[in-house]
């Protein structure tokens, strides 16, 4: 899940690749570096620590070659410091690094036993010892290449520059995402659209086993066995505009706020406003073969997979079909058993979270049709999927998840009235209701954007809890869950998220005064059942804060603090209820200083298992 950008170009590569790097941080941010040649040497600058570091560290030092190659880490071999920072340089050779050597301690002992001198403990420093070793035996950068790829097993995206040839980049990857931008006589390979969309939207994405090789601005693609092959060139929508914070104080605080403009255009491309339809032109399955699934099955991690277990609520009330949840990571190793009548449904943001890109591989491989719920396109789930759903919420730069979360939910829910037309288990006025109701929804939300002031004021307040509980029931569940991933994720706090029935089975032990409870509970068919846990922990000491639908004086005087959602479809609330304990989340960690964008020990895309 680390960033990589290289350059080559007429324009300053310093310049170039610092900027690609600062729109990769949020991908890890334990070290960075950058290799960059100066006249005809490739000058090599690590610092450990967030970005800014090293821009400090060469702020003062010009660059007059036409390419180079940084990185910014999220470390899986060798502690965050300088000498394990990336790019790797050994002899005229500097790679940098995405991914995890899983062979790297027999790689490391057979280089060692031949006298390699190494100088760091990644796994990483270990390709460029293997590409020196195939260039000192008579192989060009490409050659070399191909016979260090057999030796390589795990998941990785590795960039190559070499000083012997200034004018050259190459790149190859397996598993995790690699992309080449082509511009006007400048091209750009990364990891993430992120740091190329500046300079052009024209994206070439590699696929596992496939090299990329660039001599100044020419880009040549091969196969694993070095022939020669054509790849399609992807226009993208993106704009740098739609990475940038626009005004706000952080990219979680600019995206919580997008939501209602992310929603609306998730829905937009699936819904007939006419009729009130929903209308999955694109889905990639035709009615008689979803008719022929009497099973879905999801998977996702963190976030997505607390959408993906709201879900569920409304695939099966909704469309009648059962439906099972998985966590990706541990998916595999039960042995699950698979049938071609289930609907295997993958739900991740980048598309690139390498469990789930493993699941889908394991699901096809079985025989089964893939559904992907994506907000990418192009990336590797999407692309390797049978049919898909774009939630088209935007870049989500924020490592926590917020309006990426909202629109899987929605899109889901949408999944859910497609199936239920085609299986006729709502009739048509019944869908056209429930189709109004969520098209409400970009308007609801703001309404729920405006308790952003009260978390501002109150988070000193809230701040001196000991810890928090969240609530929830039905649908709402999966938003108690999200709710105290959230506040770990950014604060550093206690938080666990209970279904509120499960509460009396042991954790009302923790209830206090000094902990605070998050209760979920809007006008629903289960209501009652909510209040009566409120009241269970009422009498305990626990401080309330409840969320509810509109004026609800009842719920108002058990809370010590209440914050109102509008009157909604009860597919609505669990999206509405996301809005407020977002922003408790965000304000509690300005409150608390954390660095809400870059929490520590976390990345925002995934790419390793």
């Amino acid at each position: 899940m680390c960033g990589i950008v290289g350059y080559w170009g007429p324009n300053e590569p310093k310049k170039v690749i610092l900027s690609g790097l600062r729109r990769l941080e949020y991908r890890g941010y334990d070290s960075t570096g950058v290799a960059i040649f100066d006249q005809k040497e490739l000058k090599v600058f690590r610092s450990p620590g967030k970005l800014v570091s090293l821009e400090e560290k060469i702020k003062n030092n010009h660059f007059s070659g036409p390419a180079g190659i940084g990185h910014t880490r999220w470390a899986t071999h060798g502690e965050p410091n300088e000498k394990n920072a990336h790019p790797h340089k050994v002899d005229s050779i500097a790679i940098v690094h995405n991914g995890i050597i899983e062979n790297y301690v027999q790689i490391r002992q057979k280089l060692i036993q031949e006298g390699a001198k190494l100088s760091s403990d990644t796994d990483s420093e270990l390709v460029a010892h293997l590409l020196v070793k195939e260039i000192k035996k008579g192989s060009d950068i490409l050659k070399a290449t191909l016979n260090v790829i057999p030796q390589l097993h795990g998941a990785y995206s590795i960039l190559v520059i070499n000083e012997k040839e200034p004018d050259t980049l190459l790149a190859f990857k397996n598993g995790t995402p690699m992309l080449v931008g082509l511009g006007q006589k400048e091209v750009v390979i990364a990891s993430d659209v992120q740091a190329i969309i500046e300079h052009t939207n024209k994206i070439v994405y590699l696929e596992d086993g496939e090299i990329v090789l660039s001599h100044k601005s020419d880009a040549q693609f091969f196969d694993i066995k070095g022939k020669k092959i054509s790849k399609d060139i992807h226009e993208i929508n993106w704009t740098t505009a739609m990475a940038e914070k626009a005004g706000f104080n952080h990219f979680m605080e600019k995206e919580i706020y997008e939501q209602p403009r992310a929603l609306g255009q998730t829905m937009a491309e699936h819904i007939d406003h006419k009729t009130k339809h929903v209308v999955l032109k694109n889905l990639g399955l035709t009615d008689a073969e979803l008719l022929n699934f009497n099973r879905i099955q999801l998977i996702a991690c963190g976030s997505a997979w607390h959408a993906a277990l709201c879900a569920k609520y409304f695939l099966e009330s909704l469309a009648k079909i059962p439906c099972d949840i998985d966590i990706a990571s541990e998916f595999r190793y039960r042995s699950p058993i698979l049938e071609k009548t289930t609907l295997f449904v993958t739900v991740s943001q980048s598309g690139e979270t390498a469990d789930t890109l493993a699941c889908l591989r394991f699901a096809k491989k079985a025989g089964l049709k893939i559904l992907s719920i994506c907000n990418v396109q192009h990336s590797s789930i999407d692309r390797e999927a049978n049919a898909r759903i774009y939630t088209n919420a935007g870049p989500e730069i924020g490592v926590c998840s917020t309006k990426a979360f909202t629109a899987q939910i929605v899109a889901l829910q949408l999944l859910a009235l497609h199936l239920a037309r085609v299986k006729n288990t709502l009739n048509g006025e019944q869908i056209s209701d429930l189709v109004s109701g969520l098209l409400a929804l970009p308007s609801q939300v703001e309404v729920c954007l405006n308790h952003d002031k009260w978390f501002k004021d109150a988070a000193q307040t809230l701040a001196k809890y000991k810890g928090f509980l969240y609530l929830g029931r039905g649908a709402l569940y999966p938003i108690a869950l999200e709710g105290a991933l959230k506040l770990k994720e950014i604060t550093y706090l206690h938080a666990e998220g209970f279904a509120s029935g499960e509460l009396k089975h042991g954790p009302i032990a923790l209830v206090d005064k000094d902990m605070a409870i998050i209760a979920m509970c809007p006008k629903d068919e289960l209501y009652e059942k909510n209040i009566s846990n409120i009241e269970e922990v009422r009498a305990r000491g626990g401080q309330i804060i409840a969320i509810g639908t509109e004026a609800d004086e009842h719920l108002k005087n058990l809370s010590q603090y209440y914050l109102a959602i509008p009157k909604a479809i009860s597919m609505a609330n669990p999206i509405l209820a996301s809005i407020p304990v977002q922003l408790l989340s965000y304000h509690l960690a300005c409150e608390l200083n954390r660095d809400v964008d870059k929490p520590r020990n976390l990345a925002k895309s995934v790419t390793v298992e």
